[in-house]
Order: structure tokens, then C-alpha cells, then sequence
């Protein structure tokens, strides 16, 4: 479940056949590389939608994300169930709420190869993907990026800015199956609770996986 909330976080709602104009290269990276560098906080509404190889819709859903950089985030889904992905900096905490059940991973071996690297904002995510140009489709300039290892089971994706934010993405994995994400009511370099970005088990929560330790500081 973990693996599969990690490749769905990048995607787009934005599913409308347009004549496409291609945008110059330069533009898009300018602002992949100013969504890692720049962007501090990150917060908004999603809604998101899974689509399988024939074009049927599997499942819709609607949650939250936010971002602290660096290293941290919390995607939270709301409807049609509740589930917490929290990156605390150190460790995922995935907590399937129905379930009453946590899985904990250390955050840099689960981030790896996956677009929620891009989430973390790290120096060096966009080395572990090719940029593969970039195009416009009315006031969405869609930016396409592959990842350089698909073991994580996903091929490649595209970003979708409006007014130079993200605001949408599109996310195809080996099964042939298409995550659609639109954010909404984004709010970039705002106050953010951190408190959202911490993770205390709940009395009576089973935990699978063990967590990374923080090193003891140097006396």
C-alpha cells in the first residue's frame, strides 16, 4: 500500500484532447528546477482519479496535501476512506485509519526512483529522472519527466504548471493504468502547523516495519 500511495502522489485531472504547442525546453525546466529549489511550503486540496488500461474509471478520491521543506509532508486522504501519508524527514508513516494499522518505512530507501522525491525538495531528486521536454495545452504548460530506475513500477510522468505552479500532474505506471491529480485552493510558502509533520502511534495500532533512528549528535 505504501509503494502504491507513493506513485499516485504526482498526477493530474486534466484528461481534455487539445492541439499542443510545444513550449521551449528551457521554460520547463525553469520551472521543475524552481519547484525543488524555491518552494519552501507547499499546501492545497486534491482531487485524484485512477484510470485503468481502457480508459474506465477505478476509483475517485479527495484529500489534502502539504509540504515543509526540507524533507517533509503529509498526503492525507479523506473521502471515500481516511489514510495518512506523513514524511517526518527521516521516516514514512503510511496509517490506514479503518484499519486501525501504521507501516513505517525509512524515508529515504521508500522515496527512492519515485515522484515523491520531487515532494521532498532534496538537492539532487531531479537526478534520478530525464527530462523529457515540455509542451503547452492552454494555460497549462505541462512539463514530462521519466525516472532513470522503474523499479518502483512507475514509467514516467508530467507536471502541470498554471502561472508557474504546480498545479497539475498525470502519472502512467506498468500496469497501464493513468493517476490523475488536480490540486486546488494551493497556497505556496505559507505558515504550516509542524506539527502536521509528525507521527505518534495511536493506542491499539499495530505497526509493521521498523523506523530509522536519528544519529546521537557529536559530543
Amino acid at each position: 500500500m505504501v509503494n502504491r500511495i507513493l506513485v499516485i502522489l504526482l498526477a493530474s485531472l486534466c484528461l481534455v484532447t487539445a492541439v499542443l504547442a510545444q513550449s521551449p525546453d528551457d521554460h520547463g525546466r525553469q520551472l521543475v528546477d524552481e519547484f525543488i529549489e524555491d518552494v519552501e511550503s507547499f499546501s492545497g486540496n486534491f482531487e485524484q482519479v485512477l484510470i485503468d488500461a481502457d480508459g474506465e474509471v477505478i476509483e475517485r478520491t479527495t484529500g489534502t496535501l502539504e509540504i515543509s521543506r526540507p524533507g517533509k509532508f503529509r498526503w492525507s486522504y479523506v473521502e471515500p476512506y481516511e489514510q495518512w501519508l506523513i514524511a517526518d524527514g527521516l521516516n514514512i508513516w503510511s496509517y490506514d485509519v479503518d484499519l486501525a494499522q501504521v507501516t513505517v518505512k525509512p524515508q529515504s530507501d521508500a522515496l527512492a526512483n519515485t515522484p515523491a522525491l520531487l515532494l521532498s525538495g532534496s538537492a539532487d531528486a531531479l537526478d534520478q529522472f530525464d527530462y523529457e521536454g515540455s509542451y503547452d495545452e492552454t494555460v497549462t504548460t505541462w512539463v514530462k519527466l521519466a525516472p532513470k530506475n522503474t523499479d518502483s513500477g512507475f514509467l514516467r510522468m508530467e507536471l502541470g504548471f498554471i502561472d508557474d505552479t504546480l498545479n497539475r500532474m498525470v502519472f502512467f505506471d506498468n500496469l497501464e493504468q493513468t493517476t490523475l491529480v488536480e490540486f486546488r485552493d494551493v497556497a505556496v510558502n505559507g505558515q504550516i502547523d509542524p506539527a502536521r509533520f509528525e507521527f505518534l502511534v495511536p493506542d491499539s495500532v499495530d505497526v509493521v516495519g521498523m523506523p530509522a533512528v536519528a544519529d546521537a549528535p557529536e559530543s
